[in-house]
C-alpha cells in the first residue's frame, strides 16, 4: 500500500467514479466552532465510498481471473461496491452479508445482480464462509478493508481532499474519517502524507466499538467485544486490519468516539443544512466535528460522510432530532 498504488487506482477509476467536492454550511460551522468541510461520499455510486475500493480491486484483476467471478463479505456498502464493479466488468459476484444488515442494502446488492448469502454475525465467521465458497467455486475474494487494492481505491478520496484543500487554501486541518476496519482511513492517510502532509487524519467510531482509538492509544491491535448492537452497522468490525492498522498507527492522530444520539443529530444536520442523506456509520465523522469540538484543533476541519444507504425508519428517527 503506497501512493503509487493509489495513483494507479485513480487512473483506473477515472470516468467511472464520482468526483465528490468539499461542501460546507455556515450553520454547521456555528455548531462546530470552526469551518466544517464535508466530503460527501454518500453521493458516490452505490451511495458509498466503497465503490472506489471495489472497482479498484476488480479492475486490477487479469481478464482470465476476473471472468471466474469475485466474492466479498460486507454489511452492505462494500457488498454494493463490489457487486456494481463486477457488473460493470461483465462478471459475477457472490456477497456474504450479515442477516441483520439493513434490508435496503441487501435489496440493493441483489439489484446489482449479485448472489447474496446471509449469515449470523454473532455465531458464524464470514471469513470462514468466504474462504469455503471461494475455494469451491474458484472465485477471487475481495476483502472489505485489509486488501491493498481496496485501500488504494479508498485512497483516491485522499487525493481529491488534498486537491480541494489546496484550491481552497486550507493549509492545516484535521481530516476526520468514519472508521471501521481502516481501509478508508489508512488510504486517505497515505494519500495526504504524499500530497498534503500538513493535514492530519483522525478516525471516528461509535462509542463502545472504538477498537481503533483504543489500539492507537495502546499501540497494539485491539478488538471489539461485540460485533453488533449499534446503529452504525457500516463501521462495526471485530478489529482493524493487519495491513491498515500499522498505517493508521504511523500517520493518524487520536481517535474520536461518538454516541448514537450524536450520530442521529449529525444525520439530521447534514440533511437540513446540506441536503445530504447520511447513514449512521457514514455520519460518525460529522458527529465528531459537530459535538466533540473541544477534542479538535484548528480553524478548519474536513470530514467524510462515507455513506448514505439508510433505511427510511432510521432516517425518520434522525430527523425527529431536529
Amino acid at each position: 500500500m503506497n501512493i503509487d498504488m493509489i495513483r494507479a487506482a485513480a487512473t483506473r477509476l477515472q470516468g467511472h467514479a464520482v468526483r465528490t467536492q468539499l461542501v460546507r454550511s455556515p450553520f454547521l460551522d456555528e455548531i462546530a466552532g470552526r469551518r466544517v468541510w464535508v466530503k460527501p461520499e454518500c453521493l458516490q455510486h452505490t451511495g458509498s465510498f466503497k465503490f472506489r475500493g471495489g472497482y479498484s480491486a476488480v479492475s486490477a484483476l487479469s481478464p482470465e481471473v476476473r471472468a471466474k467471478g469475485v466474492i466479498a463479505f460486507s454489511s452492505g456498502n462494500h457488498a454494493q461496491g463490489v457487486a456494481l464493479a463486477a457488473k460493470m466488468h461483465d462478471t459475477s459476484a457472490v456477497i456474504i452479508m450479515p442477516s441483520d444488515a439493513p434490508q435496503l442494502k441487501i435489496d440493493n446488492t441483489k439489484a446489482y445482480g449479485a448472489e447474496v448469502v446471509l449469515y449470523n454475525r454473532d455465531t458464524e465467521s464470514r471469513d470462514d464462509i468466504g474462504a469455503k465458497i471461494s475455494s469451491e467455486r474458484g472465485l477471487t475474494l475481495v476483502k472489505p478493508f485489509d486488501e491493498p487494492l481496496v485501500v488504494a481505491g479508498q485512497g483516491t478520496c485522499g487525493i481529491e481532499i488534498a486537491e480541494d484543500a489546496n484550491a481552497l487554501g486550507i493549509k492545516n486541518a484535521e481530516v476526520i474519517v468514519c472508521c471501521g476496519g481502516g481501509g478508508l482511513t489508512s488510504g486517505i492517510a497515505l494519500a495526504l502524507e504524499a500530497d498534503a502532509p500538513t493535514l492530519r487524519v483522525r478516525p471516528a467510531e461509535p462509542e463502545g466499538f472504538d477498537d481503533v482509538a483504543r489500539s492507537l492509544r495502546s499501540g497494539t491491535l485491539e478488538s471489539n467485544t461485540a460485533t453488533s448492537g449499534n446503529i452504525c452497522d457500516a463501521i462495526i468490525t471485530p478489529r482493524a486490519g493487519e495491513l491498515t492498522f500499522p498505517v493508521m498507527q504511523r500517520l493518524c492522530g487520536a481517535g474520536l468516539a461518538v454516541s448514537e444520539d450524536e450520530v442521529l443529530g449529525a444525520m439530521a444536520q447534514a440533511f437540513a443544512r446540506l441536503k445530504l442523506v447520511a447513514e449512521p456509520g457514514g455520519a460518525a465523522a460529522l458527529a465528531a466535528a459537530l459535538y466533540r469540538r473541544d477534542q479538535i484543533t484548528g480553524d478548519d476541519v474536513i470530514v467524510t460522510i462515507s455513506g448514505g444507504n439508510v433505511d427510511p425508519a432510521m432516517f425518520a428517527r434522525a430527523l425527529e432530532t431536529l
